[in-house]
């Protein structure tokens, strides 16, 4: 299914039939990201006495509880509501599912004893005005399925890359780290407060993504982005963002 999309007024065709999934699957075999110092995710059958819900054990349906946290166990879509007071639902944030995107990889720096994406390495990188940014951080290794974050004081966005973003209008920022802020930063979180301006007009509409995958054979460029996620009434949800690549019109 060929569609067209205007990205600064350029236009772009779209192949639906192609789509690329960034997102981590959530498993249970103890192959998945930990990160903020949480165990793996669980899922266990449910047991009544006698009876237990699996099909293998004698069950007519598989009938699980899952255990897990949305922010340490995978791919995972929040709202500014991760870090107010006040109650405010990813669900109700987020209102429409597609945005022109562009991907962009880049080599954290080296400073002191952090490495940092930096407001330079963003301005270098992006070729266009789009509604989302998608960043890829190298090494882009197969370890990022699995890795274990905790206490290991992962690469972040500098603060000033983060008002960077917002100033341009970037709406919805994914990206294949825990956090975009500091592991340990005494709870300042700037990046994430800076990016959705908590100190002026909150915008309720912007998300952030963290722990994605974007496999090396994608290459950097502008994108139809799907931003999936579960109807959690929480700061955040497990999501599912999905690329498009997108082509320009002659």
């Amino acid at each position: 299914m060929i569609s067209t999309v205007q990205l600064n007024s350029s236009l772009y065709t779209v192949n639906l039939s192609s789509p690329i999934d960034i997102s981590l699957p959530l498993n249970f075999n103890g192959n998945n990201p930990i990160a903020w110092n949480l165990n793996a995710a669980k899922k266990d059958p449910v047991v009544f006495g006698d009876w237990i819900g699996s099909v293998a054990k004698g069950a007519p349906t598989n009938f699980n509880n899952i255990a897990f946290n949305p922010h340490a166990h995978g791919t995972h879509t929040e709202c500014v509501g991760h870090i107010t007071k006040e109650f405010y639902s990813i669900n109700e944030c987020l209102k429409t599912f597609f945005f022109t995107a562009e991907l962009l990889t880049v080599q954290p720096q080296k400073i002191n004893d952090d490495y940092i994406i930096t407001k330079e390495q963003l301005i270098n990188s992006l070729q266009t005005e789009p509604e989302a940014v998608v960043i890829r951080t190298l090494p882009n290794l197969e370890d990022k399925f699995t890795k274990m974050y905790s206490g290991t004081n992962p690469a972040y966005l500098d603060v000033e890359a983060a008002i960077y973003l917002r100033e341009i209008g970037v709406k919805h920022l994914l990206i294949d780290l825990p956090s975009v802020d500091r592991e340990v930063d005494e709870g300042k979180l700037v990046s994430h407060n800076a990016f959705w301006n908590t100190s002026g007009d909150i915008r309720f509409d912007a998300t952030i993504t963290e722990l994605i995958f974007v496999p090396n054979t994608v290459v950097d460029g502008v994108y139809l982005l799907n931003l999936q996620i579960a109807s959690f009434h929480n700061d955040a949800t497990p999501s599912k963002p999905v690329l498009y690549k997108l082509k320009k019109k002659i």
